[in-house]
């Protein structure tokens, strides 16, 4: 059973549809209702059938809608053995949303850092039946993590100096971070936490993005979706990959990230500053 969010596109669906051809359970997030319905149809009609398809909709830069979805999913199943955190993007500015929380930072780092404390009776369930090393959570990061020298740990949400490039650097470098704590709290239970590159890719990623993000990925050569879900499926899957957590992989291969996404003291306390943020609103 997998949990896949941002499937309703991109990555994620590309991923979806490698897991219903399979024969998994698989259950996707998707923000808009439109693009949900038509991913969740094309994902039904080329499954194997075993699969099952499941499509659940809500806003990532909201945490009251994160926290949602993990009920929605915990009634859908008590057992996941895999959660893929895909869904991210980059704004155009600064957005904050109805939770005081800003937009950029909520969705690539927040909302899976919840989701994934929200879903760990249902992956510590499984666990428990499971092979060490197989029941797993993979983390979409990004190369843009390397432009982050440090967390600002005195405002990480840049509420007070927002810029578009340095906030979606920042939060890139939380994903992987938190994929470094995640994997050393969780790695006594079986569960193992890894994070993937997929490289700059055809999709509607940047659609949200400033005019120089967009002219930057129109420019850059592009994989398909198809591709980097190919890694993720093999992230998921193989054998050798449960072995060891905390990883950073491209292209079915192990890479190293920059020296500061290595820095096991910012990932604690990245944990920590987390949990903080989200306590102020109530998560």
């Amino acid at each position: 059973m997998i949990v896949i969010t941002g499937a309703s596109s991109g990555i994620g669906k590309a991923t979806a549809e490698v897991f219903a051809l399979m024969g998994w359970h698989v259950i996707g997030t998707g923000r808009t209702p439109e693009r949900c319905d038509a991913a969740e149809e094309e994902i039904r009609a080329i499954a194997s059938p075993e699969a099952r398809v499941d499509f659940l909709r809500g806003d990532f830069t909201e945490m009251s809608d994160v926290r949602r979805i993990a009920k929605e999913i915990a009634r859908l199943t008590d057992c996941i053995h895999v959660l893929v955190n895909n869904a991210g993007g980059v704004r155009d500015g600064y957005y904050r949303t109805s939770e005081g929380l800003e937009a950029t930072f909520a969705t690539n780092h927040l909302a899976p850092f919840l989701l994934t404390r929200e879903l760990l009776p249902q992956l510590e369930y499984a666990a428990k039946d499971s092979p060490v090393g197989t029941v797993r959570i993979i983390a979409v990061a990004a190369d843009g993590h390397a432009s982050c020298q440090a967390m600002n740990w005195d405002d990480l949400m840049l509420l007070e100096g927002f810029a578009t490039t340095e906030a979606y650097s920042q939060a890139k470098l939380a994903s992987l971070l938190f994929t470094r704590e995640l994997d050393r709290r969780l790695s006594p239970m079986g569960i193992v936490a890894q994070a993937v590159n997929p490289g700059c890719v055809g999709s509607n990623f940047a659609s949200h993005g400033d005019e120089l993000i967009q002219d930057a990925m129109a420019r850059s050569p592009c994989t398909p979706p198809e591709h980097p879900a190919r890694t993720i499926m093999w992230l998921a899957t193989s054998p050798e990959v449960g072995e060891q957590g905390g990883r950073y992989f491209r292209d079915l291969a192990e890479i190293q990230p920059a020296p500061q996404a290595r820095d096991d003291r910012a990932a604690s306390r990245l944990w920590m500053e987390s949990e903080r943020i989200l306590e102020t609103i109530g998560c």
